[in-house]
């Protein structure tokens, strides 16, 4: 028994006696078990169960104390959820005419997702654009000016020497004033076609259904041929990347908890692993019935990596 007893020194790490059956951690206690256990088969096979027994405490003892360190960061129960959930609809009614994306579709913030049928939109954007580009008012006005102008200095030189009569030089001057206005209409109507060229523009621009996020299309609503009304849903998008993780606490762990605090994501299985998240959001009013408090991370998942709906533990550093 001796030789038994300082190879469990060993792996237990403190020598002991019949005095000394009582254990002072988990790891002691479950070798000191079974100890007892197999004192009757050390009598008859010695040599084979000591080495046995020494291998198996060591087996024992060694996660039992990786158990006992990471006890000193207190896990919780979480839920990996998307950044957020977006049902797109359309701006405006209409006949659909193509739905670019389906079910698990991978986005980019700016993508086409569905058109709505725009011939005529399409048609009022050209009249428009030619109308904005049509400057040849403007520029008769403004040859009209200097001539109008040219006729007003003629009268004038002719008035001094009273070649002309008054009414005939008043007359050239009232002209040359119509010339000038008649330019600064011209071109306040140019300005006005460029600014219906650009309302028709954003009209058709409607028309076009685009994603406002990075992220997986989850559901498709609406195909092509079906009529998309004010408050239709044509697809709904999720962002997973960054996720939200979100737990909740005991109201033991208020003011210990703070935005800014990194802490270990553990998904379930079957994705396991270990990812850091960073706190985003503690919630300042508690839920009564339950007694915890709301906890938001943010974790990064660039690559997709991580599903979202999974069901984890968030362990932070330093609290017990």
């Amino acid at each position: 028994m001796k030789q038994l007893q300082s190879s469990l020194v060993s792996a237990v790490g403190r020598p002991w006696g019949k005095h000394d059956l009582r254990g002072n951690n988990r790891s002691e206690k479950k070798v000191i078990e079974i100890v007892k256990s197999c004192c009757f088969v050390c009598r008859r096979y010695w040599r084979r169960s000591a080495i046995f027994l020494c291998v198996f405490a060591i087996a024992i003892s060694t996660p039992a104390s990786a158990q006992e360190k990471k006890s000193d960061n207190a896990a919780f129960d979480c839920l990996v959820q998307p950044k957020m959930v977006l049902k797109l609809g359309t701006p405006v009614p209409g006949l659909i005419s193509e739905v670019l994306v389906d079910r698990g579709a991978i986005l980019k913030k700016g993508d086409v997702i569905a058109r709505i049928e725009s011939g005529v939109e399409a048609a009022t954007v050209a009249l428009a654009k030619a109308r904005a580009e049509n400057d040849s008012a403007v520029r008769s006005s403004g040859t009209k000016v200097e001539f109008q102008r040219r006729k007003e200095e003629r009268a004038k030189q002719l008035r001094k020497n009273e070649t002309v009569s008054v009414a005939a030089a008043d007359e050239a001057e009232t002209a040359a004033r119509i010339a000038e206005t008649e330019l600064d209409e011209a071109k306040v109507n140019l300005q006005l076609a460029q600014l219906e060229l650009a309302r028709a523009s954003e009209i058709l621009r409607q028309r076009t259904i685009r994603s406002p996020i990075n992220g997986i299309v989850v559901a498709r609503m609406l195909g092509p041929g079906e009529y998309a009304f004010d408050q239709a849903q044509l697809v709904t998008i999720s962002q997973i990347d960054p996720l939200n993780v979100e737990a909740f606490v005991p109201l033991s762990q208020f003011g210990k908890i703070r935005a800014g605090m990194v802490a270990e994501i553990y998904p379930e299985e079957p994705i396991g692993g270990r990812y850091t998240a960073t706190v985003t959001i503690v919630d300042h009013v508690f839920d009564a019935a339950s007694g915890t408090i709301g906890i938001r991370l943010e974790l990064p998942n660039p690559d997709y990596k991580l599903p979202a709906g999974l069901k984890c533990q968030v362990r932070f550093s330093g609290l017990g």
